[in-house]
């Protein structure tokens, strides 16, 4: 029986995980986390468990291969919106409301934009942040009734590559065990980033350097941002800065219900956003990353890791408001954990002057967004831990040394939903397409040649044949004869 491990129960892993159960894969599949299955994670918990991050608390899928991640220069883009579509239907085939699920495809650029932003307009279905939950116990579910198997609360420690063993531990236990895998599909998210950066410097696997991302958590009143939001939701404002390496682009909105929330990742605390769809949650609020892209930085994710350090007080990120906003609440009804601060001189501090396209950004904003004035606050830092994306393969995203290994995910640098979910349902296809090609071996294998029982291969020994005289036998006789009579005769003819 073949076992499949996945490392991260995210959307990539849970993904490929269904690809497989569907198909009939006869196998078994292991899936091994940190955090907790949807029954009992709380909602607070945004970072760790069952659908990852995105898939617990953002409910929108970006629907064009632009956004989010490459997907399309490993599988060609006809392919690549054929593995979206598999993950949006999935996310249907299990929210309890199926028909709410729609999709907002903006088409026209506003001309209010144009003379200091670029706008990116794409599809995106939303599914809507307060299905997540429900959704994610009725996925589990059919996965657990379909034989899978989860280890939850267990951090992996180590795994060999070579013999294929990954070693892990439940949280509260010392105990490190090992489980074998024939393939292994390693999924991690943010929380796992530093993890698969070891094991790309412990292999010496080749890499593809990538860019620091790093910006602030901007949040305002919604009626500022209103015209905007009638033409695109989900907007995207962005420019570059080429000759500098640095890019800036509008990141995750949320509208109408929209909330701040802050992620615990490697001790430090740093803020994202999500929306939610019941009406009893509205608070007419905006929020929405404004996220840098810094190209050529020497070790990206340390110099990120450093800058989020910076960017710390007493266990907590930090709030600016320049009209003296007070923090917002999260949607639990509790305030966000943060600490006020009276300008964003620690941003400068944290990142150089880096800062200042951050702060241009915003300078901008007020002149295209005539309300907003100074009614905003920014939560810093936003951050995406971007380690060095090892090479892969591009059919099976197998890594170029050990090809029964796949990276997915943040791991391989996805940033949305809808692409980590796909490059696991990728990776799953090609599983399924090598086990079909084993087992068609293994029947042809099995049936009789064309030739004689005479000639046939059971009567072959090393490529000479067996025949019913016996010569074979006879010629391995006197070799053994002769051993017996001269026994350093092949030591002797060897010097």
């Amino acid at each position: 029986m073949r076992k499949v491990i996945i490392v991260g129960a995210g959307v990539a892993g849970v993904n490929a995980a269904t690809k497989l159960v569907d198909e009939g894969f006869d196998g078994q599949i292991t899936i091994i986390d940190m955090g907790l299955d949807p029954y009992r994670r709380p909602a607070a918990d945004v970072m760790r468990g069952f659908l990852g991050a995105g898939g617990w608390s953002d409910g929108k899928l970006t629907y064009h291969t632009s956004i989010g991640g490459q997907l399309s220069k490993y599988c060609g883009e006809e392919k690549a919106m054929e593995l979206f579509d598999q993950v949006i239907d999935n996310f249907k085939r299990f929210h309890p409301n199926p028909s709410e699920v729609q999709c907002s495809n903006p088409v026209a650029e506003p001309d209010f934009i144009k003379p200091y932003f670029g706008l990116r307009l794409f599809p995106v279905w939303h599914v809507g942040t307060d299905y997540l939950h429900e959704i994610g116990k009725n996925w589990y579910d059919y996965l657990v009734d379909k034989g899978v198997e989860f280890y939850w609360e267990h951090k992996v420690y180590d795994i060999n590559f070579k013999n294929q063993i990954v070693e892990t531990k439940e949280n509260s236990s010392q105990n490190i065990f090992g489980l074998e895998y024939d393939t292994l599909i390693f999924g991690v998210g943010k929380s796992g980033i530093d993890f698969g950066k070891q094991l790309a410097e412990k292999y010496e696997l080749p890499t593809e350097p990538k860019s620091v991302q790093i910006g602030v958590r901007f949040e305002a009143p919604q009626k500022h941002f209103q015209k905007l939001i009638d033409v695109s939701y989900d907007f995207k404002l962005y420019r570059k800065y080429d000759d500098k390496g640095v890019s800036l682009r509008s990141f995750c909105t949320n509208n109408n219900a929209a909330y701040v929330a802050a992620e615990h990742t490697y001790g430090d605390i740093s803020y994202n956003g999500h929306a939610k769809k019941d009406e009893a949650f509205r608070n007419d609020m905006t929020n929405f990353g404004i996220l840098m892209e810094i190209k050529g930085i020497d070790k990206p994710f340390d110099w990120s890791r450093e800058a989020v350090e910076k960017l710390q007080h007493e266990g907590v990120g930090m709030f600016y408001s320049p009209s003296h906003r007070v923090p917002s609440k999260t949607s639990e009804g509790e305030y966000v954990e943060t600490h006020v601060v009276n300008s964003m001189d620690p941003l400068w501090d944290a990142i150089g002057e880096y800062a200042s396209y951050i702060h241009d950004f915003i300078d901008d904003m007020e002149k295209v967004f005539p309300t907003l004035g100074k009614d905003w606050g920014v939560y810093m830092p936003e951050v995406k831990y971007l380690s060095p994306e090892p090479l892969v393969n591009y059919e099976d995203l197998s890594l170029t040394r050990f090809p029964n290994v796949h990276f997915v995910g943040d791991a391989l640098s996805a940033r949305g939903i809808t692409v980590s979910g796909a490059q696991g349902t990728l990776v799953a296809e090609q599983i399924l397409t090598l086990d079909d090609d084993i087992n068609d071996f293994l029947e042809h294998a099995d049936k009789p040649g064309p030739w004689s029982e005479e000639d046939d291969k059971i009567h072959t020994v090393g490529g000479l044949t067996n025949d019913k005289e016996g010569s074979f036998m006879k010629f391995q006789n006197k070799i053994n004869k002769t051993d017996d009579e001269y026994p350093d005769f092949h030591e002797h003819d060897i010097a």
